[in-house]
């Protein structure tokens, strides 16, 4: 019989747990997550996974990845610049080889680098754990090379992981990921050693799922944007909550999207009880401040269980 569950957290009810305090008593923690990634033409063969739709070279979805890179991006760091929020980028670290401009943009404005691999073609399936590690070490290098930042937090390249990805992570002494999307509030990780928690990252407001997987129009995806921020907004008044806007510049980098990305920035940044942070600064706060009191929830929950 195979596993019932990826045992990778603990189960925590929403409605009962301890209270989490953001700076300034803010209500929600917001926090914007570019991926700026970069594809190559004609990847080495994965055997669990192909890299592009079409047969090889693919140079139309190639280009259009490549629109994010030239074009996009400079229209989003426009736009957040305008309204004060910095971008924790969701990083292929090749980008800062083949495009040293936009890893000199981003540092010059303070911008978070956190890890999204290498390449966007290059996964982490059917690697060793030597493999594994060397490939999150070569990361850690090269964040520190661009940004002079020590690697905080991992998003799996192309959301891909192995069994062994998350301990890992907290054996290199990176203290976020953003692969578990189960909860809108950090949580502990299960790992053999260390400390590692899960930040909430988003499937359902991430452009790529609703403007390029659900056909979302760019109207419908700013209401979606503003209807996730009104319920927790408002939930947070009891609770603190993590709110994230996950980007690609191929897709709201588009003419035709730009006005509707300034309008969901607009509308977050009008109100006065929101955190404008880095994943990091997110991360950083809750092991400070409440970890060990939900690392400690969980323990009695599962005593409790066991009675």
């Amino acid at each position: 019989m195979g596993k019932e569950d990826p045992g990778l957290y603990d189960y925590l009810p929403y409605y009962d747990r301890p209270k989490i305090t953001w700076p300034g008593g803010a209500r929600l923690a917001f926090w914007c997550a570019p991926n700026i990634e970069h594809y190559e033409l004609d990847p080495p063969l994965n055997p669990s996974r192909t890299s592009w739709p079409r047969p090889v070279p693919d140079v139309l979805h190639y280009a259009w990845r490549d629109y994010g890179n030239r074009v996009g991006i400079w229209r989003m760091m426009a736009a957040m610049d305008r309204y004060g929020v910095r971008g924790s980028i969701s990083l292929n670290v090749a980008v800062c080889d083949h495009f040293p401009d936009i890893a000199a943009a981003c540092r010059e404005r303070g911008w978070e680098f956190f890890s999204h691999g290498i390449y966007n073609t290059r996964y982490t399936y059917n690697m060793s754990e030597d493999q594994e590690r060397a490939f999150i070490e070569d990361v850690k290098v090269s964040i520190r090379k661009w940004s002079g930042q020590q690697l905080a937090g991992w998003l799996a390249p192309a959301l891909t992981l192995t069994e062994r990805s998350m301990d890992l992570l907290a054996e290199a002494g990176i203290t976020y990921t953003l692969d578990l999307f189960h909860d809108d509030q950090p949580l502990p990780v299960n790992v053999r050693s260390g400390r590692l928690i899960s930040v909430p990252y988003s499937l359902e407001i991430n452009d790529f799922t609703s403007l390029f997987q659900g056909n979302a129009t760019p109207r419908d995806y700013t209401d979606a944007i503003k209807a996730q921020f009104d319920r927790l907004y408002l939930e947070g008044a009891d609770n603190g909550q993590v709110m994230c806007l996950p980007l690609h510049p191929f897709l709201i980098g588009q003419p035709h999207r730009l006005r509707q990305f300034e309008e969901a920035l607009d509308y977050i940044t009008s109100h006065d009880k929101v955190w404008l942070a880095t994943g990091r600064e997110i991360a950083g706060h809750f092991l400070a401040h409440h970890y060990d009191a939900f690392a400690a929830a969980i323990a009695a929950g599962k005593k409790g269980g066991e009675a």
